[in-house]
């Protein structure tokens, strides 16, 4: 009977715990996607009123006075998926190699790259401002894409090494038995076995490309302005910030990656927890 109760007890504490961290995090997009729909004297009224009547009039001056916020939106998605797909031919490619192969020169480049991931953004673009600008790539959509990419590289590199270290090279043996090259081995047999690192892995490149802000800033102006340039501009008017509309903009940026989370988070989860247990 005791061991039933403790059961029981630690059964009710683990959902209220699950429940305490979920409430947590999700509050601040359900509000935000909330005040979106909510007239700006009703955002900042207090107490707040928990149903009111939604209007749409924040999502209409968003497009007639933010017009450039939905041309951003589209630069945002052809640069995250650009770097997305670069991310994950390189870091595949990268993984094998770092999988299958042992040499003083792969540690040492290895040690390398997530050392140089350690340092701080700003650091990185600094030195790199006059080289892309006077090269005449500055204000690009390839820029971002390359930089983004390398930025997740090492990771993503390390993600795929420990999805493929858990293929047997008995695979690969039999592939070359078989007549098969390397290159189809990898793309054969190694491939189709890492699928779910390859989506965990593009992940975290896609979040991260979706919402940055630094190097948009440093290496955008105008053509291959993304997003999170656009939603700052709304934050710094003269006028004084209207809520509503930077909410409804937000919740704009906000839809397609919070959804690609939700519905890759088995994946993602997969992703993070790659290598922690060997057989």
């Amino acid at each position: 009977m005791k061991t039933v109760l403790v059961r029981l007890i630690k059964g009710i504490a683990r959902v209220c715990v699950t429940l305490f961290i979920f409430a947590w995090s999700a509050f601040p997009i359900l509000f935000i996607a909330a005040a979106s729909f909510r007239r700006q004297r009703d955002i900042l009224k207090f107490p707040p009123k928990i149903f009111i009547k939604p209007v749409l009039n924040n999502y209409i001056t968003l497009w007639n006075q933010w017009s450039g916020f939905f041309s951003s939106i589209r630069n945002s998605l052809i640069i995250t998926l650009g770097a997305t797909l670069l991310a994950a031919i390189v870091s595949f490619l990268a993984g094998y190699a770092y999988s299958r192969y042992r040499n003083k020169f792969l540690a040492g480049s290895a040690i390398y790259m997530i050392a140089i991931r350690l340092l701080p953004p700003i650091v990185v673009s600094l030195p790199l401002f006059p080289i892309i600008n006077n090269l005449g790539l500055n204000d690009h959509h390839i820029t971002l894409i390359i930089i983004y990419s390398a930025f997740w590289v090492s990771l993503y590199s390390m993600i795929m090494k420990n999805f493929i270290d858990e293929i047997p090279r008995e695979l690969d043996d039999a592939a070359f038995i078989d007549g098969a090259s390397e290159l189809q081995t990898m793309l054969r047999v190694i491939l189709p076995l890492c699928v779910q690192g390859l989506i965990s892995g593009a992940l975290f490149v896609f979040v991260f490309s979706w919402n940055e802000f630094l190097f948009a800033m440093i290496f955008s102006t105008t053509v291959s302005k993304t997003s999170p340039l656009i939603i700052s501009e709304i934050m710094s008017t003269i006028d004084g910030i209207d809520w509503g509309v930077l909410f409804a903009a937000v919740t704009v940026q906000l839809v397609p990656v919070v959804s690609i989370v939700m519905i890759s988070q088995k994946l993602l989860v997969k992703g993070l927890t790659a290598g922690s247990v060997k057989g």
